[in-house]
């Protein structure tokens, strides 16, 4: 296994155990330049990379990352790998709301051999938005609007 295979299966690992006892055995394999975005937010930095998943505990009740697969470059010099995930858990806020999301993030090892960036890809309005009770009612026909209908659906 290369050293970023290594470290990759190391962040994966510390991912799928996220909890916020557990938040600086994920913290000690990322960059201090770490890059976060996802449909929400784009940071850089530790302090900021911490405050999402803080931010994340603080509204979710039991989220938890389920890692599906983990995809490598095409290439042995490729710094980058890809999981696809499914996260679950509630929103504290509306208890009701229960998450079941996909996605994958895109992850880019450095040369020091720590994570550098953190890019989530997953579909929040059809996933998180559409489900909420306000901002579903009205964003439903909106997606309505561009699916594909045949004679089979």
């Amino acid at each position: 296994m290369t050293a970023t295979e290594t470290i990759i299966e190391r962040y994966a690992a510390a991912f799928a155990a996220l909890a916020p006892e557990t938040l600086d055995d994920l913290m000690v394999t990322l960059s201090p330049r770490i890059r976060f975005t996802d449909p929400f937010n784009d940071v850089t930095g530790h302090e900021a990379f911490r405050a999402i998943f803080t931010h994340m505990f603080e509204t979710c009740e039991s989220p938890r990352f389920h890692i599906l697969d983990i995809a490598h470059g095409a290439d042995d010099s490729c710094r980058r790998a890809y999981l696809r995930w499914r996260m679950s858990g509630r929103l504290k806020s509306w208890p009701h709301a229960s998450l079941d999301l996909e996605g994958m993030s895109e992850v880019h090892v450095d040369e020091d051999g720590l994570i550098a960036a953190h890019i989530d890809h997953w579909d929040s309005a059809s996933q998180l938005l559409a489900r909420l009770p306000v901002i579903g009612a009205l964003l439903r026909p909106v997606l309505r609007l561009f699916r594909v209908r045949t004679g089979e659906s």
